[in-house]
């Protein structure tokens, strides 16, 4: 059989379809922005199912589900969409809004619990049995899976790490708190310190380089500019990694997985930049126990597809 996973981040959806071992057989991407209501949600998930078989020249006979992960809080019995902090989702039926398209079943969970799920079974995770993800974008989320199985705590709303706060008084966030890790430690929160380096420092290495792509501040600009030996991007870099790490350490603390894997587009990020680092900072200020007992912190393995894969895979693992 195959199986369809969707998930949708808080720029773009991405979908793909899957063989029984999670290899992707076909992807599609387009802009959430596109998408206006709820109705035009089911709609698109629905077609993106028929046309990802099509791609792939499978029948819709051979497709034994759809799974979709979503950036905020679902009912995942319900089939239903509660709450999103950076998408205007709320109470979204979305298992009844796609049975009017398709009738195959519809399995909904957390973007980030797809994501471990994913790391889980085919990719960094193999082999543990406590096991988080980090993963850094729009937002920060993390997916929690305890002796295989995805925690979702009393409430369906386990894994919202992004929302400690680690800065008392700190930045607003879009929750209603202020300090959030994931106004610190996303992709968003990056390219919003780059930003503000470039404006306090003009004429630095790391102007030089947002310059030379076109004035665009992206997550990789004050890597590329460290790593060419300006110290301005190397202050971006610093200050990035500290509030990474900060956060890191405290899921450790609190969780104390065998393995917790970072994904997300930083955290391609040379390994001497990024993830010896956070490695360095967990190991000296973690809750100390025996070296072969500390948690391995490594980066996760299927970059972008770990959460339609893991999407994909709800349908296989019966997650309700």
């Amino acid at each position: 059989m195959k199986y369809v996973g969707v998930d949708i981040g808080g720029t773009n959806l991405k979908a793909g379809l899957v063989d029984e071992n999670g290899n992707l057989l076909a992807t599609q991407k387009m802009k959430v922005a596109s998408i206006v209501d709820r109705e035009g949600l089911a709609w698109t998930v629905a077609s993106l199912a028929q046309e990802l078989a099509g791609a792939a020249g499978v029948p819709m006979g051979e497709v034994a589900s759809v799974g979709v992960g979503v950036p905020g809080t679902v009912d995942i019995r319900a089939g239903s969409i509660a709450y999103t902090c950076n998408l205007p989702l709320r109470d979204v039926p979305l298992r009844k809004l796609f049975h009017k398209y398709l009738n195959i079943p519809l399995y909904i969970e957390n973007d980030a619990n797809c994501a471990a799920l994913a790391e889980f079974h085919v990719g960094a995770g193999r082999g543990s049995k406590r096991f988080v993800t980090v993963t850094l974008g729009t937002g920060v989320g993390a997916g929690i899976v305890h002796n295989g199985k995805i925690y979702h705590g009393a409430n369906g709303m386990a894994g919202e790490v992004g929302h400690m706060v680690i800065e008392q008084d700190g930045l607003p966030c879009p929750c209603g708190r202020h300090g959030c890790w994931e106004q610190y430690a996303s992709a968003t929160a990056l390219k919003r310190m780059t930003a503000e380096a470039l404006a306090a420092h003009p004429d630095s290495g790391l102007a030089r380089v947002v310059a030379e792509n076109d004035g665009h501040v992206s997550g990789q600009s004050a890597f590329i500019a460290a790593r060419e030996g300006d110290p301005v991007g190397q202050a971006v870099c610093d200050r990035y990694v500290n509030y990474l790490a900060c956060g890191v350490i405290n899921v450790v603390n609190i969780f104390q997985p065998d393995t917790l894997a970072i994904g997300g587009g930083v955290s391609n990020e040379a390994e001497e930049q990024l993830l010896l680092p956070v490695q360095q900072r967990v190991a000296r200020e973690s809750i100390p126990c025996g070296k072969d007992r500390r948690t391995r912190i490594v980066k996760a393995q299927l970059g972008n597809r770990a959460g339609l894969i893991g999407a994909a895979l709800l349908g296989k693992n019966k997650r309700i």
